[in-house]
């Protein structure tokens, strides 16, 4: 499945992508504010490609103008709450942050979710502190709906914003704006 938005290539990720993926996963200021330890080597991307990246419905996001791969967003297949369902994750190299293009891939992804993958809800959370993050979910139509504390290897007690869009909802708002 290759998904597309006016900036990027959303496509299935490839062993080739290893040094790409590593380039923005190694800096410190992406994994651990989305609960996860930078890369230590392009054996380690490849190793994540070949295992979290293969999932079905997750995807590497692609930069149009060069091919580079940029990030990854896709579906996590947790769902939650009522009828079919699923979360929404991505991650994006900070050389790419404030241009709006995870905003615009997960658009594309909610259209793909509700649309193909006939949802009924789809999740998103954030740790509290990740700023970009919620602003990418505020954008997006998202409601919230609770606080959670989650441990994970960085603190092991540490606030989760969780957030849902209904298909009713994601509809409406495409046909008022």
């Amino acid at each position: 499945m290759i998904l597309e938005t006016e900036r990027t290539i959303l496509r299935p990720f490839a062993d080739a992508d290893a040094a790409d993926v590593f380039a923005y996963a190694k800096r410190p200021e992406v994994g651990p504010i989305a609960g996860w330890k930078p890369h230590e080597s392009i054996e380690e991307s490849r190793e994540i490609i070949r295992t979290v990246f293969a999932a079905p419905n997750v995807f590497a996001v692609t930069d149009r103008e060069t091919g580079r791969v940029i990030g990854s967003a896709g579906f996590e297949g947790r769902p939650r709450g009522k009828g079919p369902s699923d979360e929404l994750g991505y991650a994006l190299s900070p050389d790419c942050w404030g241009r709006g293009l995870m905003t615009e891939v997960c658009r594309e992804l909610l259209r793909y979710g509700f649309e193909d993958l006939a949802l009924a809800e789809i999740w998103c959370s954030h740790y509290e502190e990740n700023a970009r993050s919620r602003r990418v979910i505020e954008k997006c139509g998202f409601a919230y709906a609770f606080t959670e504390r989650l441990t994970d290897e960085f603190f092991p007690d540490r606030p989760t914003r969780f957030y849902f869009l209904t298909r009713d909802a994601w509809e409406s708002s495409r046909r008022h704006g």
